[in-house]
């Protein structure tokens, strides 16, 4: 144990000595009764709540930054602006975008001529091919006619029926006509290779127009990039630069690089951060009342629309995986949403907002200052406790549970009760099990509570708080 543990330990000790020694004091000089305060178990409504600070936001809104570096040649909006939709909102220099468009059309528009010179060039060959492809059968059926003449002019040759020079010059005229038959498939092969080799230079020019057509896109966007326009509609809630300043590309998270700010006013938020120990009571769709501190004691209705699933850091990010230091207090982010926001409302205000988690009606309750927490034995616990938390257990003793519970006053003697508690209001509790409506018990002073013990005399006093 530490040292300054002990010291802790032994000023406790201490104190509740002091205490002790305190009421038996007073017991001796009240002729061995404890002063205590009373009050009576009522029946009535209460409602639990939870509390936090929050700040007031627009549930829609959007940080302007620019795609484009440039001089801002027109700013016709102000600070607290209403815009619309698409509504134009600032300029930036366009000169080299400008330039980087009409190039890149220039190249598109010449890839184009080309692709129509190109389709003349394909027409061409395929009537070149066209044509060979005629002559082609022209001369074979003029090949077919000398090979029958050749042929007919060997079998009359051998018969003598003609002269060797008439049969020399059917031999010369079939190889004239199969010269020209070889001819005219060549001819065809070429005017083949032409039509394909256009038909491929045509695919080429195809491909560069695609590519040129991608580069104005390109270039369209980065032109269109320099004229911002309002992507919702609503106010201008933050405004930073001015005409003539310069624009820079922007990042996110970067400080410098927002523009403007414009935020859909029409739907309010109060953006709070709720402590752990509260958060597993909190539901979407629970009533809400805000007080917003510019605006005074005006309470305004909302109702809880988010609830974060994550703690969040310091910062307010969301927590990792990674982060496994459990030694601080985790919040949660919830959302609760206006009901009917005022038009005066500005994002960033502070805020103070109570959400009620639970009520009920006519039930029992008590000061929550009555409640109080002994060690009994498990065998005095009633049977309406459930679970009762046990503290100790020695073999050959009886079994110790920490219960709460109230001291009902009766006789002139206090007498420890277990209760069962429901939910806790500003300054009262609920009983759920344990007492009855009217039952009188003790209510303080808190340091008698502490210490007041089961069966003990006491005298009825008078509220120290009271007049």
């Amino acid at each position: 144990m530490s040292s300054w543990l002990k010291v802790l330990v032994i000023l406790g000790a201490a104190l509740v000595m002091g205490a002790g020694a305190l009421i038996y004091a007073l017991s001796v000089r009240t002729g061995g009764q404890v002063p205590v305060e009373t009050g009576a178990v009522t029946r009535q409504s209460l409602v639990q709540s939870v509390t936090a600070a929050g700040e007031i936001k627009p549930k829609s809104y959007v940080n302007i930054s620019s795609n484009a570096f440039g001089r801002i040649l027109r700013l016709p909006v102000s600070e607290g602006d209403r815009v619309e939709r698409g509504q134009f909102l600032l300029q930036i220099e366009s000169v080299q975008t400008e330039a980087n468009v009409e190039s890149a059309q220039a190249a598109l528009d010449g890839a184009a001529a080309d692709l129509e010179g190109m389709e003349a060039s394909i027409r061409s060959a395929r009537a070149s091919l066209a044509s060979a492809q005629a002559d082609e059968t022209r001369i074979e059926a003029e090949f077919e006619r000398a090979s029958v003449e050749f042929g007919r002019a060997a079998a009359l040759v051998e018969d003598g029926l003609i002269s060797r020079e008439d049969h020399e010059r059917q031999r010369s005229a079939f190889r004239v006509a199969e010269a020209q038959v070889a001819s005219a498939s060549a001819r065809i092969l070429q005017a083949e290779a032409q039509l394909s080799q256009a038909l491929n230079q045509r695919d080429g020019i195809t491909l560069r127009m695609g590519q040129q057509r991608a580069s104005l896109t390109r270039a369209a966007d980065e032109l269109a990039q320099t004229t911002i326009t309002a992507p919702l509609s609503g106010v201008i809630t933050y405004l930073p630069v001015n005409e003539g300043e310069t624009a820079i590309v922007g990042l996110q998270s970067q400080p410098g690089t927002t523009l403007m700010t414009i935020a859909d006013m029409s739907v309010i938020t109060a953006e709070l951060r709720i402590d752990e120990t509260d958060i597993v009571s909190l539901q979407v769709g629970q009533r809400a009342s805000i007080r917003v501190d510019a605006l005074g004691e005006r309470v305004l209705g909302g109702r809880v629309s988010e609830i974060g699933n994550s703690a969040l850091t310091a910062s307010g990010a969301p927590t990792t995986s990674t982060n496994t230091n459990t030694d601080q207090a985790r919040d949660f982010k919830v959302v609760v949403t206006l009901d009917d926001p005022p038009p005066e409302l500005r994002p960033g205000l502070s805020c103070q907002v109570t959400i009620e988690t639970a009520s009920r009606t006519g039930t029992l309750v008590i000061p929550i200052q009555a409640l109080t927490v002994r060690e009994i034995e498990k065998a005095d616990v009633p049977a309406f406790v459930e679970n009762p938390v046990i503290v100790e257990e020695k073999p050959g003793q009886p079994v110790m549970v920490e219960q709460e519970g109230v001291f009902v006053i009766s006789d002139g003697v206090a007498r420890f009760q277990p209760v069962v508690t429901g939910i806790i209001g500003t300054t009262d509790i609920e009983i759920l099990n344990g007492l009855e409506e009217g039952d009188e018990i003790a209510t303080g002073p808190y340091r008698t509570l502490r210490t007041l013990e089961d069966e003990v005399a006491v005298r009825i006093v008078e509220s120290e708080t009271n007049p």
